[in-house]
């Protein structure tokens, strides 16, 4: 081997292991982002299914809240119905004049 063919050859491995190098560090990077994100998305789906279930009771609380104003609402429109059937003479004697 001559010297110039030496020097190729040190050069050579030289920038290989200052690419292997640089390449190690590229993927240390990267994989500590990838688990940095896969932390944050576990607690972000975390979170999720907690504001979800807390949306579910909500809608469920509403839903109920809905179908008591509706069961009052058919209620005074059946009373309202049985007052009107009323005959004009059971209407006099419902009212009440107080004197003042």
């Amino acid at each position: 081997m001559n010297e110039e063919m030496l020097v190729d050859l040190l050069v050579f491995s030289g920038l290989m292991a200052t690419l292997g190098c640089a390449m190690k560090l590229i993927l240390i990077f990267v994989d500590r982002r990838k688990r940095v994100l896969k932390d944050s998305s576990a607690a972000t789906i975390e979170e999720i299914g907690q504001r979800l279930a807390r949306m579910e009771q909500a809608m469920d609380a509403t839903a109920i809240e809905v179908e008591r104003i509706s069961e009052a609402q058919r209620f005074t429109t059946k009373l309202l119905v049985e007052r009107g059937h009323q005959g004009p003479g059971d209407a006099s004697r419902a009212k009440v004049i107080t004197p003042h």
